[in-house]
Parts: C-alpha cells; sequence; structure tokens
C-alpha cells in the first residue's frame, strides 16, 4: 500500500536567521503520486525534503506518514529511501553489495537480499553490472545504482534530491523517462526536488512550486501552465518562458507601445487604485502570430534576433513605443527581457525588420501589478 504524506503548517528557520527558509507548509502527497517539488536555487526545496527525511528539525508544524506523527522520529524509523545527487555509492563494493548494503545492515537475510537485488536490476537494466565496483560504470549508470538501493528497500516513500544534475543532457531526457516509468511501476509516493522545471512538467502527477520558502502554487502541469496564480509561476514554468510586461490601460485597454489591445473588462474591473491605472499582461510565444497591417489589436515588435531550429521558429524583439523599440519592461524572462514569439520556422522575418504580433485574446495572462496574482 502506497503512503500519504502530510506536511501540516510546517516551518523551518536556520539558527542565526530571522526569516524562515520554509515558512508555514501545507501540503500533502496521496498515495503513489510523484510530486514535483520545482523553485530556484535556495528557495527551501532541499530543506523541505530533508524535513521529511529527518535531517532537518521542524521548527513549527507537523509532518505526517500514513496518520503517523514522524516530526520527532529520528530519519531511520521513518522508512524513507532518499536518492541523492551525487549517488554516494561504496566504491570499494560491488554493484550488487552497493545495492544490498541497507538490507544486509538491517539483518535481511541472503537470500532476500539477492532476489531483491536482482528483481531490482532487472527494472533498471543493470542486471550485467551486478559484479562491477561503480569506478567501472558512467555516470547514468552509478545514478540507476543509486535508484536500485533504494527501491531493494521498498520503501513507503521515495525522496529524490535533483537526482540528474551530474547527468549530460542527453542522458539525463533518458534517464528522466526511465525514473518516472520507474514510479508509476513500483507506485511508491515520490517527493522529487528539481529546479529545472521542463523536469517538472514531463515528469510530475502533480508540481508544487516554491519561492523563498513559501508555496505559491500546486497542480497537474497542464493547469500550472495554462493558468499560473501568480507572476512568479507564470515566468517560471515554460520554456522559453512567458512574455511578461506591464502596460498602462486606458479605456479598458492595455497599451502595449503604440498600439492598445482590448482587455477583458472582468478583468479590468478587479483593478484597484494601488495597480497604479496598470496591468500585467502575460503571453505565451506560442499564443501569438504574426499579422499583416490590415489586422487590428496587434502591436508592433523590432526583430533584434531570430532562431531556427528546424520544428520551431522563434523571433525575439522590442515592442515599439513612439515609433523606436524601447526595452519592454518585462519582469522575468530568459530572452534578456526581448519579447519572443514562436512561429513557423518557413516564415521568419529578418533582424531590423518591423513585425505586427497579435496575441490570442483567450489565451492572454493578467495579473494584478500591486499583487502580482491572476486577475482572469
Amino acid at each position: 500500500m502506497a503512503s500519504r504524506v502530510v506536511f501540516d503548517h510546517v516551518t523551518r528557520i536556520y539558527p542565526g536567521n530571522d526569516k524562515p527558509s520554509v515558512d508555514d507548509l501545507n501540503l500533502t502527497i496521496e498515495p503513489g503520486e510523484f510530486l514535483v517539488l520545482v523553485g530556484p536555487s535556495g528557495c527551501g526545496k532541499s530543506t523541505t525534503l530533508r524535513m521529511l527525511a529527518g535531517l532537518e528539525e521542524v521548527n513549527k508544524g507537523h509532518i505526517y506518514i500514513d496518520d503517523k506523527d514522524v516530526t520527532n522520529v529520528q530519519a531511520k524509523d521513518r522508512d524513507i529511501a532518499m536518492v541523492f545527487q551525487n549517488y554516494a555509492l561504496y566504491p570499494h563494493m560491488t554493484v550488487r553489495d552497493n545495492m544490498g548494503f541497507a538490507l544486509k545492515i538491517a539483518g535481511v537475510d541472503k537470500a532476500t537480499i539477492n532476489k531483491r537485488v536482482e528483481e531490482a536490476a532487472k527494472i533498471l537494466d543493470l542486471t550485467e553490472f551486478l559484479e562491477r565496483k561503480p569506478k567501472a560504470l558512467s555516470g547514468g549508470q552509478r545514478q540507476r545504482v543509486a535508484m536500485g538501493r533504494a527501491i531493494v528497500r521498498n520503501p513507503k516513500v521515495f525522496l529524490m534530491d535533483e537526482p540528474l544534475s551530474n547527468l549530460d543532457a542527453k542522458l539525463r531526457v533518458q534517464t528522466r523517462t526511465q525514473i518516472a516509468a520507474l514510479q508509476r511501476k513500483l507506485q511508491v509516493t515520490t517527493l522529487y526536488v528539481t529546479h529545472d522545471q521542463t523536469e517538472a512538467l514531463t515528469m510530475g502527477d502533480r508540481i508544487a512550486v516554491i519561492k523563498l520558502g513559501v508555496l505559491q502554487q500546486v497542480g497537474a502541469p497542464t493547469e500550472l501552465y495554462d493558468r499560473p496564480e501568480n507572476v512568479f509561476v507564470a515566468g517560471f514554468i515554460g520554456s522559453p518562458s512567458m512574455n511578461i510586461s506591464t502596460h498602462p490601460v486606458v479605456n479598458g485597454m492595455a497599451m502595449v507601445g503604440d498600439d492598445a489591445i482590448t482587455l477583458p473588462p472582468q478583468a479590468v474591473d478587479k483593478l484597484t487604485a494601488e495597480d497604479g491605472g496598470k496591468i500585467i499582461l502575460g503571453f505565451r510565444p506560442e499564443d501569438a502570430r504574426l499579422v499583416g497591417p490590415e489586422v487590428a489589436e496587434a502591436f508592433q515588435l523590432k526583430v533584434l534576433n531570430v532562431e531556427d531550429l528546424g520544428s520551431d521558429g522563434y523571433v525575439y524583439g522590442n515592442i515599439i513605443t513612439d515609433g523606436s523599440a524601447a526595452e519592454s519592461t518585462t519582469m522575468m524572462s530568459d530572452q534578456n527581457k526581448m519579447t519572443t514569439i514562436r512561429v513557423n520556422p518557413r516564415q521568419l522575418p529578418m533582424p531590423g525588420d518591423v513585425v505586427r504580433v497579435q496575441v490570442d485574446p483567450a489565451k492572454m495572462h493578467l495579473f494584478a501589478p500591486s499583487t502580482e496574482r491572476r486577475l482572469n
């Protein structure tokens, strides 16, 4: 039976810090669920994982595994298995001994250990490497041994802390698929920590986004992609990231450079005096298209760079204001404050061109500048 994990108002303040590293976290991981905890470096995701593992103390709140309060239970008594970024294998032991070591310490008989190790090795394609030492393995194989060591323990919960960050790009994609498929097969409740939002989107049943110790939003990958609760989640999830910029609102329209775009009245009605007559407009690169001069509700973009990826084309540029291309007040994006549009690679404009861009009105993301929370 898979286990349920509950963080109930959990706070962790490190000694000498006045600000919590994890602040009043409420989060439930359902039995058998693969939950990915994602956020930038230093946001508190590893601290959350370590509190569940029993490696960090909890200053406030409680952690439950299957209705049992484990807040003050020692790490070794929590029945969880961890996979770290740096494999942590014993170099003098064979793969077989590395994988079975925890069971050996726990006093499990040899026949059972061998049976479990061989089953795990079969799942992970490691059977032919069982008698090798770690130094004779590649990075990806070592990471699979570390996974195998966790699997043979048959724990209540898997904890994975950035397990792919030491692998090269191609191997990461491969291992990512393997881990996700493996977790579905084993049905063990899993908390997976990463700063890589692509990993989060492709692996998780649900994603929890955390920023500066505070949980921002929890939901299925498509939910976070299509309906981000606030500006931070909007800019963090998705690659290339969402175009997010602030514009004055005049007569219910957003002034994007010299052009006006109609806003839904129910979103405009939610703006308050604190918003200073402005609105934050977000749209994904794929939710806009290049249009001709006859199309209304479009804005002008001065093209600075284009990329042809074969399957996709990307146009990068600045919105034109008062006849010149000013850097838009983009809040966050990977694209150096440039607006990004995804286009058919056979129709790429040239750098220096001025193009007109229309955003799909149904796919606009609108936020209030004062709270950075979603309006529509």
